[in-house]
């Protein structure tokens, strides 16, 4: 049955932005401070102090990844066909192949 006493706050969402639309990296450094001091949602490196930016979703850096791939000589890619990824896979050959 329904009682009241297990009812406890939950997570929240914070919401960091430049009021005039303006890119700024200084938004994005506030938001990671954000996740980062909130202790129990992301994760903490082995220094206890570098957190893992869990959370943070930003705008992708279209004319920055532009550069970059045409540094590496790569071109004939349109901006808007452009995806930024972050995967995690095991450290064990056999964890890969599953």
């Amino acid at each position: 049955m329904y009682d009241p006493a297990n009812e406890h706050d939950a997570c929240g969402v914070g919401f960091v932005a430049q009021i005039d639309g303006t890119p700024s990296h200084r938004v994005l450094e506030l938001g990671i401070r954000a996740v980062c001091n909130v202790m129990h949602r992301g994760a903490l490196d082995a220094d206890a102090k570098t957190g893992d930016g869990a959370g943070v979703l930003t705008q992708v850096p279209r004319a920055l990844l532009m550069r970059e791939l045409a540094a590496k000589g790569i071109t004939g890619v349109a901006s808007e066909d452009l995806a930024v990824a972050m995967i995690f896979f095991p450290n064990e050959p056999r964890g890969l192949v599953e």
